[in-house]
């Protein structure tokens, strides 16, 4: 039976870089988990296997670790469009290149005025502690005219301890859920962003600012909301995105409902006046939804779980 070659791409994955800048006394640090994908002209590699037409990807990774010399880490947006530039660019067979970054964010140790004084400094400023489960995502592709840039966040957890209901749901004979009118609303918040940037002509966003934004309006839609479903909590929180980022055409969720049960206490003498919950991690609701901008097309995947 005659084969034919389909779609296929190739680099280094995850090549985790680390770029310390200093300035001065003040350091500051970039943390990056970065992959490539490059594709183009590869037929001969997999018919024949000549790599006439292959960039080794340990060149993909050592390209990786000189660009964080050469060019800095401004943004993990910024570095992987230089990248992705470069590879398209250097490389005639390769004609599209897909970089996918996460980068792990670093907050400053302080210390106190005693300890400062021992080493000899007022303040340091060279001492680093890792937050919690947040990871912030990227992936950036190239042809050689168009971009696209999508970000994003995963495994931010938040909770509102209040200030949600939920009732009014359909019910069948195999329903055993209370209706509940003041209760505990929990998610891991997994989300990407689409930039409408697209091309070198235009206006380049500002990828810290915008990152740093887009995470407080949802952050704040997520605690402003007086919540009646996840699903409406969600929607308020993809609408507050676009309505304040002009740069978004398009936001996605998938957020897993963290339920907390109240504990029985009955049995002890004892009243659970919405106290003690029991937080179950499986099985969950899982709620998930795109949100854009009126007129835009939908083109972040539904399944986000390799973006």
């Amino acid at each position: 039976m005659a084969t034919i070659l389909g779609q296929n791409q190739y680099g280094k994955a995850e090549n985790r870089v680390v770029k310390i800048t200093r300035d001065g006394d003040t350091h500051h640090i970039k943390d990056l988990n970065v992959s490539v994908a490059l594709s183009g002209d590869m037929d001969d590699v997999h018919y024949s296997g000549s790599n006439a037409n292959v960039l080794p990807t340990d060149t993909t990774k050592n390209t990786v670790y000189a660009f964080a010399k050469e060019y800095g880490i401004e943004s993990a947006e910024q570095f992987g469009i230089h990248l992705a530039r470069w590879f398209v660019n250097s490389q005639e067979p390769i004609q599209r290149a897909r970089i996918r970054i996460e980068e792990y964010a670093w907050d400053r140790i302080a210390t106190s005025d005693a300890n400062s004084k021992f080493i000899g400094a007022d303040e340091v400023k060279h001492s680093f502690v890792r937050q919690g489960m947040e990871t912030r995502v990227t992936q950036i592709t190239y042809d050689g005219q168009n971009w696209e840039v999508i970000s994003g966040l995963k495994d931010l957890v938040v909770m509102n301890s209040t200030n949600s209901e939920f009732w009014g749901y359909v019910k069948d004979k195999y329903t055993t859920l209370q209706e509940a009118y003041d209760r505990i609303l929990a998610t891991q918040v997994s989300s990407r962003w689409r930039f409408n940037w697209s091309d070198d002509e235009q206006r380049m966003p500002n990828w810290e600012k915008s990152y740093a934004e887009t995470r407080k309006h949802m952050l704040q839609a997520f605690a402003e909301t007086y919540s009646l479903s996840l699903q409406q909590t969600l929607y308020q929180m993809g609408s507050r995105i676009i309505n304040h980022r002009s740069e978004i055409d398009e936001v996605r969720f998938s957020l897993p409902n963290k339920h907390h049960f109240l504990v029985d206490l009955e049995p002890f003498g004892l009243k659970n006046d919405n106290e003690v919950y029991f937080a179950a991690d499986r099985p969950y609701g899982l709620i998930e939804a795109t949100i854009l901008r009126d007129g835009a097309d939908a083109r972040i995947p539904v399944d986000m779980t390799n973006l």
